[in-house]
């Protein structure tokens, strides 16, 4: 068993401060917890603070907790800078469990997210990095750290890359790093769908859950014993060391009829074990446990918790944790690591473009939340074009889009919403109108199970006039179609991904986004706010465009007009009948019938009348039949910026297109 007073001297002698990356993880909890009980400079850095359910029952300090995307540079070195760490403990990773199948986010954070790391280390005293028993692959049997690797999973070749690049970094750029390659660990905060747990909760109603074949075996490690071998690493780091892998592992071969039976035992489980009733992940592989010779020469390192003290202790911690209350009901928050996508459509908001983006980063670093930013510029004539590719060569969280010419906010937004790989889509208009510190709300009431949350405009910062003739077409615009659309709600709004999809699988290329949003259904609710006036410039709707938002609304979902036409030819038709009547009646009785030719003139003037209106609204309609029968794209890319690099050839963003939607397809 794990002396507990050595361990707290050895975490006192760690260089602070601590960085903890990947610390809403199970092994990440485990240090800060550990870490937090003898020293306060430890933050935990997390991407997001719905995957910080750990560090949220562990009761950490919400200035303990620290937002960072790895994945970007800029967000890395602002992290790194302003804490100027002695020590790094990396176990920032994904793509370990089958339920992260983004492939294109495992490299992004294994790889990229390593490699922005390490080129802020300058001054750092000790960077660990948790590795995995997954870059042995196919080699798994008891394999050497000097033993060929042999990967077998997509994930496995993101943990050897990161490998390779820290013996890079150590060898030819002196970062005191090393790579540890954790084996199966086990233990308190582990991930409650895991192995462990689930075994551990159904022992404690004296059952089994679906096992696997009982000749698979694994190497297993108590968490308290990998949390030390992070420490010792720290410590024991030297030239020696430096760029090197060590197996965190007991050494030991363990049968999973073996742990069966060990829990029989331990827990007095009466029922009887049926084997293959749970499937192998397809990179499972059979004898899986490692060679800890070099760990414990080296680093000092060996474990000393057995698996029977390992899981009495883990049952123990189920029992008092009140594990179904706690730890399973905060596990299933609903959209778990979740990243939004906010896509601002852009003409002449060049000056506006810069706070933009300063605002809507400073909203989604304080609510610790991943996220995207695409700047759409729809051909604008001014300097967008300069300023978003500024930012987005600053920022690879940024993305910018610049079309070949105007194809309006509706494609604009569209252009975006093809290319997010956020769980859930932001549209914004790039005037700063549409305030990025509502996002908040939205993302909350989102997390509560809605799939569109658009925002309410209760009130407008623009005259009387103004106001009233926007409230009056919304309720106008709301009888006449013939779904329910939502009064005073703009394209500002937050919408799920299988909503976005929805949305760009529509074929129909005169897009009227609000309107459609509220066509394709779902679970959809607003949020009140106060639209605000422009920050800079004029508006660049008038009289002319208003109008014909209003056409386009009007003639894109409802066929009222169509309908008042019939409704106008009946009783004109039927007035006509009458009139006819009297005019026999007149003119057989009374000898006497209207005369001269103001009554011709009236009635031919109100009767061409009534012919042109009907042919105008006929022809509205027909002029959507032929432009949707033309099939023309609905935007043309120009350039576009992404991860810091410009394409603007046809082929390069036709690759870009094609490989975003690629991996958007295979999130979920």
């Amino acid at each position: 068993m794990i002396d507990r007073k050595a361990l707290q001297k050895k975490i006192k002698q760690i260089e602070g401060p601590i960085l903890v990356f990947g610390a809403s993880g199970f092994i990440g909890a485990n240090i800060m917890e550990e870490f937090a009980a003898v020293r306060d400079d430890c933050f935990a850095i997390t991407h997001d603070a719905n995957s910080a359910w750990r560090l949220k029952l562990l009761n950490v300090p919400s200035h303990h907790i620290v937002h960072c995307d790895i994945t970007s540079q800029i967000s890395v070195k602002n992290i790194i800078e302003k804490y100027r760490p002695g020590t790094i403990f990396n176990l920032a990773a994904y793509g370990a469990y089958s339920k992260q199948s983004d492939v294109r986010l495992t490299y992004e954070t294994n790889v990229n997210g390593t490699v922005n790391i390490l080129d802020n280390c300058t001054g750092v005293k000790a960077y660990v990095h948790a590795g995995s028993s997954s870059e042995y692959g196919t080699n798994c049997t008891a394999p050497k750290e000097t033993d060929v690797l042999e990967p077998n999973s997509a994930y496995a070749v993101s943990k050897v890359s990161a490998a390779y690049i820290i013996q890079y970094y150590a060898r030819y750029k002196k970062v005191p790093a090393v790579n540890l390659r954790l084996y199966s660990v086990y233990g308190m905060w582990e991930e409650p769908d895991r192995l462990m747990p689930v075994l551990v909760e159904k022992a404690r109603v004296h059952t089994y859950p679906n096992l696997v074949d009982k000749e698979i075996s694994r190497d297993f490690v108590f968490v308290t014993d990998a949390v030390e071998a992070f420490v010792d690493a720290a410590l024991n780091m030297s030239e020696a060391v430096m760029g090197k892998s060590y197996n965190i592992c007991t050494g030991k071969k363990t049968r999973m009829e073996d742990l069966v039976m060990l829990s029989r035992d331990l827990f007095s489980i009466t029922d009887q074990p049926v084997w293959g009733t749970m499937q192998n992940r397809n990179w499972d592989l059979k004898d899986w446990y490692g060679d800890p010779e070099s760990t414990n020469a080296e680093l000092k390192w060996k474990t000393s918790t057995s698996l029977e003290e390992g899981l009495r202790q883990t049952y123990d911690w189920h029992a008092a944790m009140d594990y179904g209350n706690t730890v399973l009901t905060a596990f299933k928050t609903p959209k778990l690591n979740s990243k939004i996508t906010a896509i601002i459509a852009c003409y002449k908001d060049a000056q506006a473009i810069p706070y933009m983006y300063d605002r809507l980063v400073k909203m989604f670093n304080e609510t610790k939340i991943r996220y995207e930013i695409i700047f759409v510029n729809d051909c604008s004539p001014d300097d967008s074009e300069e300023v978003i590719r500024d930012i987005a060569m600053r920022d690879h969280n940024v993305i910018g889009i610049t079309h070949s010419r105007n194809f309006g906010s509706q494609s604009a937004f569209l252009s975006g919403m093809e290319i997010a790989s956020g769980d859930a889509v932001v549209l914004m208009d790039g005037d700063l109108q549409d305030p990025p510190e509502i996002i908040p709300q939205f993302y909350k009431v989102w997390q509560e199970g809605y799939d569109v949350v658009y925002g309410r405009r209760v009130k407008r910062e623009m005259s009387l006039f103004m106001n009233f003739t926007y409230k009056a077409f919304y309720r106008i615009f709301s009888k006449l179609s013939y779904i329910k659309i939502p009064v005073d709600a703009g394209d500002f709004s937050l919408m799920d991904r299988k909503v976005v999809k929805e949305l760009n699988d529509l074929p129909e290329k005169e897009i009227f986004l609000r309107g459609l949003r509220a066509w394709v259904g779902f679970k959809q609710v607003g949020v009140d706010y106060v639209r605000p006036e422009r920050m800079f410039g004029r508006s660049t709707n008038n009289l002319r465009k208003n109008i014909g938002w209003a056409k386009k609304a009007i003639f894109s979902f409802s066929f009222v007009p169509l309908e008042m036409l019939s409704y106008f030819g009946f009783l004109l038709t039927a007035i006509s009948f009458v009139a006819m009547i009297f005019q026999i009646i007149f003119r057989v009785v009374y000898k006497n019938t209207p005369q001269g030719i103001t009554t011709i003139i009236l009635l031919v003037l109100f009767f061409g009348g009534i012919q042109i209106l009907a042919a105008s609204i006929l022809g509205e309609y027909i002029a959507k039949i032929f432009e949707e029968s033309k099939s023309r794209p609905k935007f043309i890319r120009r350039s576009v910026i992404y991860n810091g690099k410009k394409l603007d050839t046809a082929t390069e963003i036709e690759n870009f297109r094609q490989t975003v939607s690629i991996s958007n397809t295979s999130k979920k």
